[in-house]
């Protein structure tokens, strides 16, 4: 995978991030698959001449900035008032108040043929654990970053209702897609 070198910034200008979300238990017949996007984050890849294995990446998520962008599956459709009674369970569930931010700090940068793995560390609930992103290139100047972020791993009691009949995963999907330059 070639990519330029430089210190190179993404963010909602250039790039989106989603969180997409399962249901589990005897209820999940009524809730929803969830696409959340994270609107207001920042990320930071810095490639220096020597190449891509000598690359760092950072990022910076204000976790009060989810927004539910689509529901698929349930008994009915997800409704305006649906999708704010979840962004806000979401706040509560994530305990924005205490820990308002998440942050990625890599520590390896592997390129290997047509695809990156970048590993690093990821502080998310007021815990820090190891966590790995895989990077692709979709097209010229324009690449995914795909991870999985287990919520228990971080302290984070999935969101529950209907007295546990339905369930959260605990795996979160997210996806990074940006593009470089104009």
């Amino acid at each position: 995978m070639a990519i330029r070198t430089g210190r190179l910034r993404f963010g909602p200008d250039n790039g989106r991030m989603l969180l997409r979300t399962g249901r589990k238990g005897v209820g999940s017949t009524v809730g929803h698959d969830l696409t959340i996007e994270v609107t207001d984050w920042s990320a930071e890849l810095n490639v220096p001449e020597a190449g891509p294995a000598d690359a760092s990446a950072s990022a910076r998520v204000e976790l009060g900035s989810l927004a539910v962008r689509e529901g698929t599956g349930g008994a009915v459709p997800l409704t305006d008032k649906d999708r704010g009674e979840i962004e806000k369970n979401a706040r509560r569930t994530l305990d924005v108040d205490r820990h308002p931010t998440a942050t990625f700090q890599s520590t390896r940068v592997v390129t290997d043929g047509d695809s990156t793995t970048i590993s690093g560390t990821l502080t998310l609930h007021g815990v820090a654990a190891p966590i790995q992103v895989a990077v692709r290139e979709l097209t010229p100047d324009r690449y995914r970053a795909t991870t999985v972020v287990t919520q228990s791993a971080y302290g984070i009691k999935p969101y529950s209702a209907f007295l546990g009949a339905l369930k959260v995963r605990d795996d979160v999907e997210v996806e990074i897609e940006v593009r470089l330059g104009g």
